[in-house]
């Protein structure tokens, strides 16, 4: 099974999406869902995706368990629910226990727009992680160069839990190769716990002027770090048209992953996410 680790959906015309105003996002600040997507990951050979969440709203991701359940290419869904509330274990309880709960197989957060850089070591939300585990969920790093440090000594605080560290931590890639970018990266993958997804690195780069070649020594490196058991395909789409089409995003990190070898391709491409995802 070929699998997008990474996707969304999402409609401005019926929720708010406060990282979405910005003038040069204009291009995506319409709605995309399952029809859409259909037939890109078909032109693409591309059998199932991880739909992952857009805000912080559980409304949003009981929307998205009922989408996953009516969509039969949506293997899994990486929601939202509030790590800071103490009524979160009552939460997933009761998303778990849904008719389509089997397809919850993760949560997330916006980490990198919290102001303080060690939000993920505060107490009601290493609390609230411990909820995440007990209910066999994955969690979702969504952080910045800036933020690997609390990511970090998170995932040494729950050396049993799975996480994903989603787009390699959003590299500066438009302006250049960064050490401490790279150095942490390499801390983090030292904790076994951990997989990292290749994926939202073109619009990390400068969106007309990249291919392969400039996104290379990035996957390269986490590939070097985590290894070809660690390493998850995702294509951001949408967010990814802001830079190139769903075929010219997953053609540059194929290229990319064929000159690592064709196991570390293929694992990327399917057996990785399922694992570390647990998908059924």
């Amino acid at each position: 099974m070929v699998i997008d680790g990474h996707q969304h959906f999402w409609d401005p015309a019926r929720a708010d999406y406060p990282w979405m105003v910005a003038a040069e996002l204009a291009p995506i600040r319409r709605a995309f869902g399952p029809a859409d997507l259909a037939p890109l990951l078909k032109q693409n050979s591309i059998d199932a995706s991880i739909l992952v969440q857009c805000r912080s709203s559980v409304a949003e991701t009981e929307e998205f368990l009922r989408i996953a359940a009516a969509t039969p290419f949506v293997a899994g869904v990486v929601g939202w629910a509030d790590l800071t509330d103490g009524a979160l274990d009552e939460t997933l309880d009761r998303l778990r226990a849904s008719p389509e709960g089997k397809k919850l197989v993760g949560i997330r957060h916006q980490v990198h727009d919290e102001a303080d850089p060690d939000w993920l070591l505060r107490e009601d939300v290493q609390r609230g992680l411990m909820a995440v585990f007990a209910h066999d969920l994955t969690y979702d790093f969504l952080v910045r160069t800036r933020e690997l440090p609390a990511a970090i000594a998170t995932a040494q605080a729950f050396p049993q839990a799975r996480f994903v560290l989603d787009h390699a931590a959003k590299p500066p890639i438009a302006e250049g190769f960064s050490r401490d970018w790279a150095d942490r990266i390499a801390a983090l993958a030292a904790c076994g716990n951990v997989w990292c997804k290749i994926s939202g690195l073109a619009t990390e780069a400068r969106w007309n002027d990249w291919d392969a070649e400039r996104l290379l020594p990035y996957v390269e490196h986490v590939a070097k770090c985590f290894g070809e058991d660690r390493l998850i395909f995702g294509s951001d789409w949408p967010v990814c048209l802001l830079a190139g089409s769903y075929g010219e995003i997953k053609g540059a990190l194929d290229e990319c992953l064929t000159k690592l070898g064709p196991q570390v391709r293929k694992k990327a491409f399917g057996a990785n996410a399922q694992r570390a995802y647990r998908l059924r």
